[in-house]
């Protein structure tokens, strides 16, 4: 979404920011869907909800104080790093299966306490560029004593979805949002991801999932060589 967005001419700051207009929807609905799993979760698994708060306004402050000739250098990068996390996303989530109904922790609410420590820098970067955010948390969260990996999933959606919304509405709020881009690619992901669902069902998950990082790697030469040559 994000270099679709700077291939349409918008500028760095303007396009990472809309692009968070782009996947809120997604973020809320995600979490909404794995209400059941979140409510046999322990209540305080929850305070992850206040690093992740907290890391959001420091990392979209960030972004709104980053000039665009600096961003635009620096977005290559962060696209790198997010591709590099998708391409671990098959090992991550083989980890978190191998640690779904094993035996409890003796401090659980210990475990938490800092993994929320760890949540917080990793909501900076979250509210900042945001892409591959969820897929590090999970990685985390294989760590507590969460029974499973449905109620990972659960509480990973809903800190994305507490920092998609406040980066929306503090970036809105600063005018950095292109709406009319960024409803219409909104639209165009709605319906591009029913169509890709039906077409990845027909096709294996390795598949799909090494062209997806390999179109990755392409996106983020051609913005190194933008940026850098």
């Amino acid at each position: 979404m994000f270099p679709a967005l700077l291939a349409a001419g918008l500028p760095a700051i303007i396009a990472n920011a809309t692009t968070s207009l782009v996947v809120w929807p997604g973020a809320i609905s995600s979490a909404y869907g794995y209400r059941k799993q979140l409510s046999k979760i322990p209540a305080y698994y929850l305070f992850l909800l206040i690093p992740a708060l907290l890391g959001s306004i420091i990392g979209s402050f960030t972004l709104v104080h980053t000039q665009n000739q600096l961003f635009e250098r620096l977005a290559p990068w962060l696209v790198v790093f997010a591709v590099l996390i998708l391409a671990l996303q098959p090992t991550i989530h083989a980890f978190v299966r191998s640690r779904s109904g094993r035996k409890i922790n003796r401090h659980p609410l210990r475990v938490v306490l800092i993994i929320g420590c760890l949540v917080f820098p990793l909501a900076i970067y979250g509210g900042y560029f945001g892409v591959g955010y969820g897929i590090m948390v999970l990685a985390l969260l294989g760590f507590t004593n969460l029974k499973n990996s449905h109620q990972m999933n659960g509480v990973k959606n809903l800190s994305g979805a507490v920092i998609a919304l406040f980066s929306t509405g503090y970036f809105a709020w600063h005018h950095l949002i292109n709406w009319r881009a960024g409803i219409a690619m909104a639209i165009g992901t709605a319906i591009g991801g029913t169509l890709g669902a039906r077409l990845a069902l027909r096709a294996p998950a390795k598949i799909i999932h090494n062209v997806t990082v390999v179109i990755g790697f392409v996106v983020a030469l051609i913005l190194l060589a933008k940026a850098y040559l």
